[in-house]
């Protein structure tokens, strides 16, 4: 039982088991407080597993309890139905029409509890041509026309899955969550939320739409003011290979990094919107960059106002000055684990490692009345594990 004072404490939420947005979307849930019940299948090995990971290095798997339900048991079926009428939201992300295949469909739980938000996570949405086909992130982002504005001039760059299936994905599927639960307090009744990572990653591209739409925009990539096209938003490499990040865009921030390197009387840094001088100011900054190590630059730009900031790895990253003062990651079993997002005044969220599969069967089907006699006999027919 959850005793978290996050809050999202006292929301329950079913999660079955799946990859990518959806066990994202819980684990970002779970540590604002909201207590997330995980069905896993049967002798099912998650991805990571799989890829030859320990369970330990599964963080979205965080923060949350496991069951083992065979779903195409009647009776698995029944203890999910009773599992679900003791909560406020699903979530699931299979392709349309497998969970009404299962019985488990949002018509069917609504009939179990009438106020229940059911979550539906998938890349193509649930109506479309493509809606029953297989597809991926890189897909989905394909799509919208926002893999296309990402990458060099020669071609679309891969932005790992954190623009579709995280950020298109898993975060709108928690907003779907909460503003369907929110609803379902006033008005008594449940909503079905259709979370399509095409509609997420397209609403993510509105402010380049509307650009586009004002002349401010080009669809080619690495001429325009945010895509490494303007001098003063761009990667440089350093001396020593690796890479400053610079994104002096507003004209007072731009002036910082010309006088922080000594640049006011270079005539190639007066006018810094004349993209005429924007090759000129390029090779000038090129040159600077190439000439000192990426530690020297950390130091220069650190905690002024000239946005400026060292490019970190994953390994790196730990030992940030900003982030180590945030205590931005906490270790766990020997992982590095990024803390809760939001923060919340007066709540600390202590992160719980990924549980193993069927984990806490016992103790959810003893939560939902079954005598330790009838769980054990459904373990015993392979209803539950």
């Amino acid at each position: 039982m959850n005793t978290s004072n996050g809050p999202l404490a006292g929301i329950r939420i079913i999660e079955f088991s799946g990859i990518g947005p959806t066990p994202f979307a819980c684990m970002v849930m779970a540590g604002l407080g909201a207590e997330i019940i995980r069905i896993d299948r049967p002798n099912f090995a998650p991805k990571l597993v799989n890829l030859g990971l320990d369970n330990n290095a599964d963080l979205m798997g965080r923060d949350r309890r496991s069951i083992v339900l065979d779903l195409k048991s009647p009776k698995g079926v029944d203890l999910a139905k009773r599992l679900v009428a003791t909560a406020e939201g699903v979530i699931e992300g299979f392709r349309p029409m497998v969970m009404e295949r299962l019985g488990l469909g949002p018509d069917v739980l609504a009939k179990v509890n009438p106020q229940v938000t059911y979550v539906r996570m998938t890349g193509w949405g649930q109506n479309g041509s493509l809606a029953k086909t297989a597809g991926h992130d890189l897909n989905y982002i394909a799509v919208t026309g926002l893999l296309n504005a990402i990458g060099t001039k020669d071609e679309p760059v891969i932005p790992l899955n954190v623009v579709g299936d995280f950020g298109g994905g898993a975060c709108f599927a928690v907003v779907g969550m909460l503003s369907g639960i929110l609803s379902s307090r006033v008005h008594g009744r449940g909503r079905v939320v259709d979370a399509a990572i095409v509609d997420g990653v397209s609403l993510l591209g509105s402010m380049f739409r509307g650009m586009l739409d004002q002349g401010l925009w080009s669809d080619q990539r690495a001429s325009n003011l945010l895509d490494g096209g303007s001098p003063f938003y761009a990667l440089y490499r350093c001396k020593d290979g690796r890479y400053v990040s610079v994104a002096a865009l507003e004209p007072q921030f731009f002036n910082n990094l010309v006088v922080r390197l000594g640049l006011q009387d270079n005539p190639n840094f007066k006018e810094q919107y004349n993209k005429d001088s924007w090759p000129r100011m390029r090779e000038d900054l090129t040159e600077i960059f190439q000439n000192n190590d990426s530690t020297y630059f950390g130091d220069l730009f650190y905690a002024t106002d000239c946005c400026c900031a060292v490019v970190e790895d994953f390994h790196s990253a730990l030992a940030n000055r900003h982030l180590a003062e945030r205590d931005g990651f906490v270790e766990l079993n020997g992982v590095m684990h990024p803390r809760e997002a939001p923060r919340f005044d007066n709540y600390s969220h202590e992160i719980t490692a990924p549980p193993r599969q069927g984990q806490h069967t016992r103790e959810i089907l003893a939560e939902i009345g079954l005598s330790a006699h009838d769980i054990e006999s459904l373990i015993d027919q392979g209803v539950c594990a």
